[in-house]
């Protein structure tokens, strides 16, 4: 499995499914899975937002992981299991694009502010490198629809590859 990782707003549902119909692998959104099965387990309030039960979502998503050709979407990385990705990108977008992209969505306040400071801070990357090995982490530039092309046509390159060096 591959994982697209990335603060909301870099351009991971866009890459991720336009990867898989490329590569003809399964899109998974995690927030959107969370959302219709309701793997939450609480609410909140600071943030308006459901507290996603990892557990549960892992729970869901084991059977598809095994069956490989799968690319997750997500903004966090750190309850996954390591064995489920075979390659891990990173997002990254300029914080005067984020914050517009964030804006136009609804974003405010404190979930605005943290967004942004979260891409500052490099924090999924970090938590990346942690998560997995660091060579299989990479970072890539989500700014303009010409990152997204080169973008697509670097992870095309790396899927060829893993699949070429494991079959």
């Amino acid at each position: 499995g591959f994982l697209s990782l990335g603060t909301p707003g870099v351009g991971k549902t866009t890459l991720g499914k336009e990867l898989a119909s490329r590569a003809g692998m399964t899109y998974i959104n995690v927030g959107d899975m969370a959302k219709e099965g309701e793997l939450y387990e609480g609410f909140d309030e600071e943030y308006d937002c459901p507290i996603l039960d990892e557990d549960r979502v892992i729970d869901e998503l084991e059977d598809k992981m095994s069956e490989g050709g799968v690319i997750v979407d997500y903004h966090g990385c750190d309850f996954f299991p390591e064995r489920w990705f075979h390659i891990v990108f990173v997002l990254r977008t300029e914080n005067s694009f984020l914050y517009d992209r964030l804006e136009s969505r609804g974003y405010k306040g404190k979930k605005l502010q943290d967004n942004i400071q979260c891409e500052i801070f490099q924090t999924l990357y970090e938590e990346a490198v942690l998560s997995y090995r660091e060579e299989i982490v990479h970072q890539l530039p989500s700014n303009t629809p010409e990152d997204l092309e080169r973008n697509l046509d670097q992870i095309m390159q790396w899927i060829e590859q893993w699949m070429k060096d494991n079959n």
